[in-house]
């Protein structure tokens, strides 16, 4: 780990490792396991592709970034998987209708 003023991050090099050790402890949610390591091992190796390709370079508001372009494709594969079916929708992503409807409107996906 590097030192930064008062916060501590890691080397772009030790995200992917930490994310597998038992330091790391995700919130819990109702997911099987084997979903849950692999959405997480999907997650991390994306974000250390993302670093590597940095190649030093800053970054800022990531986690608008990543918001941006994850929610759009999972709001897209719910509703093929669910065919079209809000209802089915809400109750896999755990959103209430409103802010499904809100969420697909502004993805053009409704």
């Amino acid at each position: 780990m590097t030192s930064t003023k008062d916060t501590e991050v890691l080397d772009k090099k030790d995200v992917n490792s930490y994310l597998r050790t038992p330091d790391y402890n995700p919130p819990t949610h109702q997911i099987t396991k084997d979903t849950q390591d692999s959405l997480r091992v999907s997650v991390a190796d994306a974000m250390q592709r993302y670093f590597n390709d940095l190649d030093g370079q800053s970054t800022i508001n990531l986690y608008d970034l990543v918001l941006a372009e994850v929610e759009a494709p999972l709001l897209a594969a719910v509703m093929a998987y669910t065919r079209k079916n809000q209802s089915k929708a809400c109750k896999i992503l755990g959103l209430n209708r409103g802010t499904l409807r809100k969420k697909l409107k502004q993805y053009d996906l409704l």
